[in-house]
Parts: C-alpha cells; structure tokens; sequence
C-alpha cells in the first residue's frame, strides 16, 4: 500500500503542479536557461557575439534567402570549453553573392545588391580555398531577418538570451547574500543595531531605482559584468525587509527559545533554524526579482550604459532599430521586445505560482 507524502515540500509541490501557467512558465525558463547555455551550439552565425556583419543585405525581412561565398581565413585552434563560452573564433569571411563561375584556376562571382545595374563581379585564386570550390558555396536562410547591419536576427536574439538570463542569477544571488544577511541580523538582534539597518534600508530605498543603478555602473565602468553587480546591489532592499519581517515573527517561536536555551550559537540559531522556516516568501521575492533584474539590464543596454557592442542584448537591440518601427520594420525591434516580454511573463507568473502554493493557508 503506498502513502502520500506529507511534508510540507511535498505538498507545494503538488499544488505547484496544479498550476498550468506556472509549470508552463517553469519549463519555458528552463528552455530558456538552455539556450543561454549552449547559444553557440544553437545558433546559425556562431561567431563571438554573432557579428558577422553582411552590409549588402541589411534591414531583410524573416525568411530572407540568399547564396554566401565562405573565404576561409587563418584557423585557430580552440577547445570546445571556448567555443560555447565565446564562439567560433575564426576568421573567415562571408560574402553575399548572386551568381558565380567556377574556372580551373579561379572563381568569379557577381555580389549581391539590391540594384541589378549596381552588381559588381569579382575574382579570387582557387589557391584560396581547399577542396573542391562548391562546397564553399551555401544557401543561407535568415529566419528572422537581418538587423541593420546586416547581422542574423535570430542569432543575436539567442545569444542575447545568456545576458538576460545570467543577469537574473547573478544579480538575485547577490541580493540574497546581502538582504538575507542584513535582515536576519536586524530581525534577530533589533534594538540599536534594527534602527540602524532600517534607516539604511529607507535611505538606499528612497532613491530611484534606475538612477542608483546608473551611478554604481558609471561608478564601475560601461560593461555587463558591472551591470550584473550594479543590478544585484540595488536589489537586496526589498530581501533584507521581507527576511527582517519574517525574524521579527518567528524569533519568538518556542523552537527558537530552545535552541537559545541549549546554548546554540546566534548564527546557528539564525541558519540553522530560523532560515529554512521563512524560505517560502524568500523564494517568491526572488522569482520577481529575476524579472525586475531582466528588465533593469534591458533599460540599461537601452540608455547606451549596459552591454557595449557587439555584444547582443535585447535592450541594445531595440535602441538600435526602435526609428525603424515607422518605416515598416517594426520586427527589428518587436522582435527582441517581446523576448523580453516573454521571459519576464515567465518569472513574474512562477512567482505568482510559488506564492500559491507555498501559501500554509491554502
């Protein structure tokens, strides 16, 4: 005869999995998490932040066709470690091209422009090649078009995923190191050492989110990286009040009263006891503050002052193509738009999810 666990993770769990919109979410941030992984595995331009540039053919709308002439360049030799942290290193060159001739000693090819009168023909040695010349040549289908530069759309959309997605990790993890930190120690202690930390709190959280990001980047320098921390610094006000609250309630339970009794440690009692009872609202604040880490970076990248280029990111994205909106692209920038979108719908209704089911009074 089998028996239904009764614990109380147990039990989450299976009111979590009652909830379609929250295991919908679940797997998509999963996919998500993924693709962030492996975007050079994934991607059709897997060049270090795919910036093969293709200036002829700029501004193309998804589904865009066209013949491209591989020149092989000077091959490095690189693990497969770096390939899916930086990509393909190597320097070979693409051209769009419209039609070619093969000779015995060179190939002539006729390279692609809008303007038929405008094509011109150019020749290179079949010493440059290795192999037999054709299969240098390719049909290569851009499936969601090319940026302004000429770039594969849905490669820098792919690739921008790991900075979306990691900014959401890196910064959460440092709010929690931080607000867990401060909070249990102004919760648990309270008195003088309560007063202080709150008037810290209300100091750090009366000034704009934004502007206090912008100063710590500025502070630190132009770049994810210091995007990632600036973000995290920013967000463990709202941890440190949630975990405060919560020790302020329980430090009183009789659990608590034991082990000061028994003569356990302060930290002890705190990390060991009181933590793991008031992780349930910790784990939702987080959920939400992935989403709001996510969309601070797209702001960010959008003023000009997060990822520099070429490195891909949804917000640079659409700052670069937002003027092309009125003169019928709007994919360009509704595409990486709605990325955002989706990815921020994904943690905001997985945190609803967790609110519910880790909810004592349902």
């Amino acid at each position: 005869m089998q028996h239904k666990s009764t614990s109380l993770t147990s039990i989450a769990l299976q009111r979590f999995k009652k909830i379609k919109t929250g295991v919908l979410s679940f797997w998509y941030i999963l996919l998500c998490g993924f693709v962030a992984v492996f975007c050079y595995l994934i991607a059709p331009d897997n060049t270090s932040n795919a910036n093969q540039m293709h200036l002829e053919i700029h501004s193309k709308p998804p589904g865009f066709k066209v013949q491209i002439l591989n020149i092989p360049n000077i091959q490095k030799e690189q693990s497969f470690i770096d390939f899916i942290l930086n990509g393909d290193n190597s320097l070979s060159t693409e051209i769009p091209i419209t039609d070619y001739t093969i000779a015995k000693e060179e190939i002539t090819v006729q390279l692609y422009s809008e303007n038929i009168n405008l094509r011109q023909t150019k020749t290179f040695k079949n010493t440059v090649f290795k192999g037999n010349i054709s299969d240098y040549i390719q049909t290569k289908t851009f499936y969601l078009g090319t940026d302004r530069y000429g770039r594969d759309l849905l490669s820098r959309v792919l690739i921008g995923t790991r900075i979306s997605f990691f900014i959401g990790f890196i910064a959460v993890f440092i709010s929690l190191v931080i607000g867990i930190s401060i909070g249990a120690i102004a919760g648990y202690y309270g008195g003088k050492t309560d007063t202080f930390i709150m008037w810290l709190i209300n100091i750090t959280w009366s000034i704009p989110t934004l502007l206090l990001v912008i100063a710590i980047t500025l502070a630190l320098g132009k770049g994810y990286w210091q995007v990632f921390i600036a973000v995290g610094l920013t967000m463990w006000v709202e941890v440190a009040r949630v975990v405060r609250g919560q020790i302020l309630s329980t430090k009183q339970q009789q659990y608590v009263e034991a082990a000061k009794v028994l003569g356990f440690s302060d930290l002890r009692i705190i990390f060991k006891h009181i933590l793991p009872n008031i992780m349930a609202p910790i784990i939702v604040i987080s959920a939400a503050n992935f989403a709001a880490a996510i969309l601070i970076e797209s702001g960010l990248s959008f003023l000009g002052i997060g990822a520099q280029p070429p490195t891909p990111s949804w917000g640079s994205m659409i700052k670069d193509h937002y003027s092309y909106i009125i003169v019928g692209k709007a994919y360009l920038a509704v595409i990486p738009g709605l990325a955002i979108m989706s990815l921020v719908l994904a943690f905001m209704l997985i945190g609803n999810a967790l609110r519910d089911s880790l909810d004592v009074r349902n």
